[in-house]
Protein backbone atom coordinates (compact mmCIF):
# COMPACT_ATOMS: atom_id res chain seq x y z
CA UNK A 1 0.00 0.00 0.00
CA UNK A 2 2.63 2.36 1.36
CA UNK A 3 4.39 2.00 -2.51
CA UNK A 4 0.91 2.56 -4.24
CA UNK A 5 1.26 6.06 -2.35
CA UNK A 6 4.92 6.82 -3.29
CA UNK A 7 3.98 5.88 -7.10
CA UNK A 8 0.93 8.04 -6.85
CA UNK A 9 2.36 11.19 -5.24
CA UNK A 10 5.06 10.48 -8.52
CA UNK A 11 2.50 10.74 -10.70
CA UNK A 12 0.59 13.67 -9.41
CA UNK A 13 4.07 15.41 -9.12
CA UNK A 14 4.61 14.60 -12.59
CA UNK A 15 1.02 16.07 -13.89
CA UNK A 16 1.56 19.24 -12.14
CA UNK A 17 4.90 19.73 -13.41
CA UNK A 18 3.50 19.08 -17.19
CA UNK A 19 0.65 21.12 -16.57
CA UNK A 20 3.21 23.99 -14.96
CA UNK A 21 5.48 23.77 -17.91
CA UNK A 22 2.22 24.47 -20.67
CA UNK A 23 1.09 27.12 -18.52
CA UNK A 24 4.55 28.61 -18.82
CA UNK A 25 4.56 28.08 -22.36
CA UNK A 26 1.41 29.85 -22.95
CA UNK A 27 2.88 33.13 -21.11
CA UNK A 28 5.49 32.97 -23.62
CA UNK A 29 3.14 34.19 -26.37
CA UNK A 30 2.73 37.97 -26.77
CA UNK A 31 0.11 39.15 -28.72
CA UNK A 32 0.61 41.99 -30.92
CA UNK A 33 -1.75 44.97 -32.80
CA UNK A 34 -0.71 47.19 -35.01
CA UNK A 35 -2.80 49.31 -38.02
CA UNK A 36 0.12 48.43 -40.32
CA UNK A 37 -1.67 46.56 -42.93
CA UNK A 38 -1.06 42.49 -43.73
CA UNK A 39 2.23 42.22 -46.01
CA UNK A 40 2.97 46.15 -45.32
CA UNK A 41 6.87 46.76 -45.08
CA UNK A 42 5.96 47.68 -40.69
CA UNK A 43 4.62 43.67 -41.05
CA UNK A 44 7.17 42.24 -42.60
CA UNK A 45 9.55 43.62 -40.03
CA UNK A 46 7.51 42.97 -37.17
CA UNK A 47 7.54 39.31 -38.38
CA UNK A 48 11.05 39.21 -38.95
CA UNK A 49 11.52 40.53 -35.20
CA UNK A 50 9.09 37.64 -34.16
CA UNK A 51 11.08 35.34 -35.56
CA UNK A 52 14.12 36.02 -34.07
CA UNK A 53 12.37 35.75 -30.27
CA UNK A 54 10.89 32.60 -31.16
CA UNK A 55 14.15 31.46 -31.13
CA UNK A 56 14.66 33.38 -28.16
CA UNK A 57 11.52 31.48 -26.74
CA UNK A 58 8.68 33.33 -26.95
CA UNK A 59 6.26 33.37 -29.69
CA UNK A 60 5.20 36.74 -31.62
CA UNK A 61 1.45 36.65 -32.46
CA UNK A 62 0.95 39.90 -34.49
CA UNK A 63 -3.08 41.29 -35.18
CA UNK A 64 -2.40 43.36 -38.43
CA UNK A 65 -4.32 46.01 -40.87
CA UNK A 66 -6.56 47.73 -37.48
CA UNK A 67 -8.18 44.34 -36.84
CA UNK A 68 -8.05 45.07 -33.48
CA UNK A 69 -9.60 48.58 -33.72
CA UNK A 70 -8.21 51.91 -34.03
CA UNK A 71 -4.63 52.62 -31.80
CA UNK A 72 -6.94 54.08 -29.14
CA UNK A 73 -8.31 50.34 -29.05
CA UNK A 74 -5.12 48.87 -28.95
CA UNK A 75 -3.68 50.59 -26.13
CA UNK A 76 -7.05 49.85 -24.43
CA UNK A 77 -6.56 46.20 -24.94
CA UNK A 78 -3.19 46.01 -23.60
CA UNK A 79 -4.45 47.90 -20.46
CA UNK A 80 -6.73 44.65 -19.76
CA UNK A 81 -4.36 42.30 -20.86
CA UNK A 82 -5.88 40.99 -24.18
CA UNK A 83 -3.15 41.55 -25.66
CA UNK A 84 0.68 42.36 -24.50
CA UNK A 85 2.04 44.88 -27.01
CA UNK A 86 1.49 47.55 -30.09
CA UNK A 87 3.55 48.81 -32.80
CA UNK A 88 1.75 52.34 -32.82
CA UNK A 89 2.42 56.06 -33.76
CA UNK A 90 2.25 58.45 -31.30
CA UNK A 91 -1.67 58.87 -31.52
CA UNK A 92 -1.92 55.79 -29.71
CA UNK A 93 1.27 56.14 -27.40
CA UNK A 94 -0.47 59.62 -26.39
CA UNK A 95 -3.58 57.56 -25.24
CA UNK A 96 -0.71 56.58 -22.42
CA UNK A 97 1.36 59.93 -22.37
CA UNK A 98 0.92 63.02 -23.87
CA UNK A 99 4.26 63.92 -24.19
CA UNK A 100 5.38 61.91 -26.90
CA UNK A 101 3.62 63.94 -29.08
CA UNK A 102 6.27 66.48 -29.06
CA UNK A 103 7.92 64.20 -31.60
CA UNK A 104 5.73 64.66 -34.29
CA UNK A 105 4.74 68.85 -34.05
CA UNK A 106 3.15 70.47 -37.32
CA UNK A 107 6.15 72.32 -38.68
CA UNK A 108 8.58 72.02 -36.16
CA UNK A 109 11.15 70.01 -37.89
CA UNK A 110 12.49 70.26 -41.33
CA UNK A 111 14.38 66.90 -42.22
CA UNK A 112 15.17 63.94 -40.91
CA UNK A 113 17.85 65.37 -39.50
CA UNK A 114 16.28 67.29 -36.70
CA UNK A 115 13.51 65.18 -35.94
CA UNK A 116 16.15 62.66 -35.07
CA UNK A 117 18.24 65.39 -33.51
CA UNK A 118 15.11 65.65 -31.00
CA UNK A 119 14.49 62.56 -30.59
CA UNK A 120 17.32 61.29 -29.63
CA UNK A 121 17.34 63.54 -26.61
CA UNK A 122 13.69 63.22 -25.37
CA UNK A 123 14.21 59.48 -25.95
CA UNK A 124 15.38 58.56 -22.35
CA UNK A 125 12.87 61.32 -21.02
CA UNK A 126 9.74 59.59 -22.64
CA UNK A 127 11.02 56.17 -22.15
CA UNK A 128 11.25 57.29 -18.65
CA UNK A 129 7.30 58.60 -18.66
CA UNK A 130 5.79 55.54 -20.15
CA UNK A 131 7.70 53.03 -17.74
CA UNK A 132 6.09 54.91 -15.18
CA UNK A 133 2.75 54.41 -16.55
CA UNK A 134 3.09 50.18 -17.63
CA UNK A 135 4.55 50.22 -20.71
CA UNK A 136 7.74 49.50 -21.88
CA UNK A 137 9.60 50.89 -25.58
CA UNK A 138 11.14 48.10 -27.54
CA UNK A 139 12.16 50.20 -30.09
CA UNK A 140 11.49 53.49 -31.79
CA UNK A 141 10.17 53.76 -35.78
CA UNK A 142 8.46 55.91 -37.63
CA UNK A 143 5.27 56.08 -40.52
CA UNK A 144 7.27 58.76 -42.95
CA UNK A 145 6.75 62.31 -43.05
CA UNK A 146 2.90 63.36 -43.33
CA UNK A 147 1.49 65.09 -46.32
CA UNK A 148 -1.71 66.05 -47.27
CA UNK A 149 -4.10 64.40 -49.35
CA UNK A 150 -7.57 65.88 -50.99
CA UNK A 151 -10.13 64.87 -53.24
CA UNK A 152 -9.36 68.48 -54.75
CA UNK A 153 -5.71 70.30 -54.50
CA UNK A 154 -5.30 71.32 -51.29
CA UNK A 155 -2.15 74.44 -51.70
CA UNK A 156 -2.81 76.76 -49.32
CA UNK A 157 -4.52 76.81 -46.12
CA UNK A 158 -7.22 78.33 -46.91
CA UNK A 159 -7.42 75.54 -49.81
CA UNK A 160 -7.70 73.36 -46.12
CA UNK A 161 -10.31 75.10 -44.86
CA UNK A 162 -12.99 74.69 -47.69
CA UNK A 163 -12.24 70.67 -46.84
CA UNK A 164 -13.92 68.10 -44.43
CA UNK A 165 -10.96 66.29 -43.21
CA UNK A 166 -9.65 63.30 -40.79
CA UNK A 167 -8.85 63.74 -37.36
CA UNK A 168 -8.32 60.64 -34.92
CA UNK A 169 -11.40 60.91 -33.44
CA UNK A 170 -10.59 60.27 -29.99
CA UNK A 171 -7.82 63.41 -30.22
CA UNK A 172 -9.93 65.86 -29.35
CA UNK A 173 -7.78 68.51 -28.03
CA UNK A 174 -6.28 69.16 -31.80
CA UNK A 175 -9.77 68.74 -33.33
CA UNK A 176 -11.08 71.95 -30.61
CA UNK A 177 -7.67 73.79 -32.30
CA UNK A 178 -8.67 73.13 -35.76
CA UNK A 179 -12.42 74.33 -35.07
CA UNK A 180 -11.30 77.47 -33.42
CA UNK A 181 -9.09 78.09 -36.40
CA UNK A 182 -11.85 78.06 -38.88
CA UNK A 183 -11.17 74.25 -39.82
CA UNK A 184 -13.83 71.73 -40.41
CA UNK A 185 -11.86 68.13 -39.04
CA UNK A 186 -14.98 65.27 -39.09
CA UNK A 187 -13.16 63.01 -35.66
CA UNK A 188 -13.40 59.22 -36.83
CA UNK A 189 -11.24 56.30 -36.46
CA UNK A 190 -7.98 55.21 -39.01
CA UNK A 191 -9.87 52.14 -39.88
CA UNK A 192 -13.16 54.55 -41.05
CA UNK A 193 -11.17 56.69 -43.62
CA UNK A 194 -11.43 54.41 -47.09
CA UNK A 195 -15.62 53.83 -46.39
CA UNK A 196 -16.32 57.70 -45.36
CA UNK A 197 -13.63 58.99 -48.33
CA UNK A 198 -16.53 56.84 -50.38
CA UNK A 199 -19.56 58.40 -48.49
CA UNK A 200 -18.36 61.91 -48.77
CA UNK A 201 -18.43 62.14 -45.39
CA UNK A 202 -14.57 63.59 -45.50
CA UNK A 203 -12.63 64.54 -48.96
CA UNK A 204 -9.46 64.69 -47.24
CA UNK A 205 -6.22 63.05 -45.04
CA UNK A 206 -3.35 63.46 -43.94
CA UNK A 207 -0.94 60.39 -44.18
CA UNK A 208 2.07 59.31 -44.98
CA UNK A 209 3.05 57.83 -49.10
CA UNK A 210 3.30 54.19 -47.56
CA UNK A 211 0.10 54.89 -45.61
CA UNK A 212 -1.63 55.67 -48.19
CA UNK A 213 -0.79 53.96 -51.01
CA UNK A 214 -1.22 50.76 -48.27
CA UNK A 215 -4.48 51.75 -47.30
CA UNK A 216 -5.53 52.33 -51.41
CA UNK A 217 -6.90 56.09 -49.82
CA UNK A 218 -4.99 57.87 -52.24
CA UNK A 219 -7.57 56.50 -55.07
CA UNK A 220 -10.31 58.85 -53.69
CA UNK A 221 -8.15 61.69 -52.63
CA UNK A 222 -5.74 61.81 -55.79
CA UNK A 223 -4.05 65.04 -54.68
CA UNK A 224 -1.30 65.35 -52.54
CA UNK A 225 0.25 68.94 -51.36
CA UNK A 226 4.22 68.28 -51.54
CA UNK A 227 4.85 70.02 -47.99
CA UNK A 228 5.99 67.52 -45.10
CA UNK A 229 3.87 69.06 -42.11
CA UNK A 230 5.39 66.52 -39.56
CA UNK A 231 7.35 63.40 -39.14
CA UNK A 232 5.12 60.73 -37.84
CA UNK A 233 6.85 58.49 -34.95
CA UNK A 234 5.88 55.34 -33.79
CA UNK A 235 7.41 52.45 -30.98
CA UNK A 236 6.78 49.11 -30.36
CA UNK A 237 5.96 48.66 -26.80
CA UNK A 238 4.80 45.66 -24.41
CA UNK A 239 2.72 46.15 -20.75
CA UNK A 240 5.59 45.92 -18.05
CA UNK A 241 3.65 43.32 -16.85
CA UNK A 242 4.00 40.83 -19.97
CA UNK A 243 7.54 41.96 -20.04
CA UNK A 244 8.45 41.13 -16.21
CA UNK A 245 7.36 37.43 -16.77
CA UNK A 246 9.33 36.77 -19.86
CA UNK A 247 13.00 34.88 -18.83
CA UNK A 248 15.39 36.96 -17.84
CA UNK A 249 17.46 34.85 -20.48
CA UNK A 250 15.20 35.68 -23.52
CA UNK A 251 15.44 39.04 -23.03
CA UNK A 252 18.65 40.40 -24.31
CA UNK A 253 18.15 38.46 -27.62
CA UNK A 254 14.09 40.22 -27.80
CA UNK A 255 15.97 43.45 -27.25
CA UNK A 256 18.43 43.32 -30.21
CA UNK A 257 16.02 42.08 -32.48
CA UNK A 258 13.81 44.85 -31.18
CA UNK A 259 16.53 47.37 -31.98
CA UNK A 260 17.07 46.37 -35.53
CA UNK A 261 13.83 46.10 -36.50
CA UNK A 262 14.22 49.88 -35.12
CA UNK A 263 16.80 50.60 -37.39
CA UNK A 264 14.88 48.82 -40.05
CA UNK A 265 11.32 50.74 -39.34
CA UNK A 266 13.91 54.02 -40.05
CA UNK A 267 15.48 53.38 -43.15
CA UNK A 268 13.00 51.09 -45.26
CA UNK A 269 10.36 53.33 -44.38
CA UNK A 270 12.03 56.26 -45.70
CA UNK A 271 13.10 54.45 -48.96
CA UNK A 272 9.64 52.78 -48.99
CA UNK A 273 7.72 56.32 -49.11
CA UNK A 274 9.88 57.82 -52.02
CA UNK A 275 8.64 54.29 -53.38
CA UNK A 276 5.20 54.80 -52.70
CA UNK A 277 5.03 58.41 -54.41
CA UNK A 278 6.12 57.07 -57.37
CA UNK A 279 4.17 54.14 -57.69
CA UNK A 280 0.66 56.32 -56.94
CA UNK A 281 1.89 58.66 -59.44
CA UNK A 282 1.90 55.83 -61.80
CA UNK A 283 -1.94 55.41 -60.59
CA UNK A 284 -3.24 58.39 -61.01
CA UNK A 285 -1.87 60.36 -58.13
CA UNK A 286 -1.18 64.23 -59.19
CA UNK A 287 1.49 66.03 -56.71
CA UNK A 288 1.47 69.41 -56.31
CA UNK A 289 4.46 71.36 -55.25
CA UNK A 290 4.15 74.99 -53.67
CA UNK A 291 6.87 77.68 -53.58
CA UNK A 292 8.57 79.28 -50.58
CA UNK A 293 6.07 81.83 -50.17
CA UNK A 294 3.42 79.69 -49.77
CA UNK A 295 5.53 77.19 -47.88
CA UNK A 296 5.78 80.24 -45.24
CA UNK A 297 2.07 80.74 -45.06
CA UNK A 298 1.50 77.06 -43.51
CA UNK A 299 4.66 77.21 -41.24
CA UNK A 300 3.18 80.37 -40.08
CA UNK A 301 -0.50 78.91 -39.70
CA UNK A 302 0.91 76.29 -37.58
CA UNK A 303 3.38 78.30 -35.50
CA UNK A 304 0.17 80.41 -34.72
CA UNK A 305 -1.16 77.36 -33.14
CA UNK A 306 2.12 76.12 -30.89
CA UNK A 307 0.76 78.40 -27.66
CA UNK A 308 -2.71 76.23 -27.88
CA UNK A 309 -1.39 72.91 -28.29
CA UNK A 310 1.83 73.67 -25.42
CA UNK A 311 -0.20 72.66 -22.29
CA UNK A 312 -2.94 70.98 -23.64
CA UNK A 313 -1.93 68.70 -26.89
CA UNK A 314 1.48 68.04 -25.17
CA UNK A 315 3.01 69.07 -22.01
CA UNK A 316 4.77 72.43 -21.50
CA UNK A 317 7.95 71.63 -20.09
CA UNK A 318 8.15 68.37 -23.32
CA UNK A 319 7.06 71.00 -25.66
CA UNK A 320 9.39 73.69 -24.69
CA UNK A 321 12.48 70.96 -25.14
CA UNK A 322 11.54 69.92 -28.55
CA UNK A 323 11.56 73.43 -28.96
CA UNK A 324 15.40 73.85 -27.36
CA UNK A 325 16.63 70.77 -29.31
CA UNK A 326 15.61 72.26 -32.30
CA UNK A 327 17.17 74.95 -32.40
CA UNK A 328 20.39 73.24 -30.38
CA UNK A 329 20.48 71.32 -33.65
CA UNK A 330 20.09 74.00 -36.26
CA UNK A 331 22.63 76.22 -33.89
CA UNK A 332 25.16 73.63 -34.33
CA UNK A 333 24.19 72.92 -38.45
CA UNK A 334 24.73 76.79 -38.94
CA UNK A 335 28.33 76.60 -37.26
CA UNK A 336 29.19 73.62 -39.50
CA UNK A 337 28.24 75.47 -42.57
CA UNK A 338 29.64 78.85 -41.21
CA UNK A 339 33.21 77.25 -40.77
CA UNK A 340 33.27 75.29 -44.10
Amino acid sequence: MLNIWKRLVVILALAAAFVATDLQAEDMVLKLGTLAPEGSSWDLITRDMGQEWQAAGVKLQVYPGGVLGDEPDIVSKMRIGQIQAGIITVVGLAQIDKAVQALSIPFLYKNDAESDYVRSKLQPILEKRLLAKGFKVLNWGEAGWVYFFGKEPILTPEDLKKMKFFVWGDDTDTMNIWKSAGYSPVPLAATDILPNLQTGLINSFDTTPLSALSFQWFALAPHMTNVKWEPLVGATVVTTKAWDAIPASAKPAMLKAAAAAGKRFRTEIRAGNDKAIKVMESKGLIVHDVDDAIYEKWEKTFEAAYPQISGTVIPTDIFDLAVKYRDEYRAKHASKEAAQ
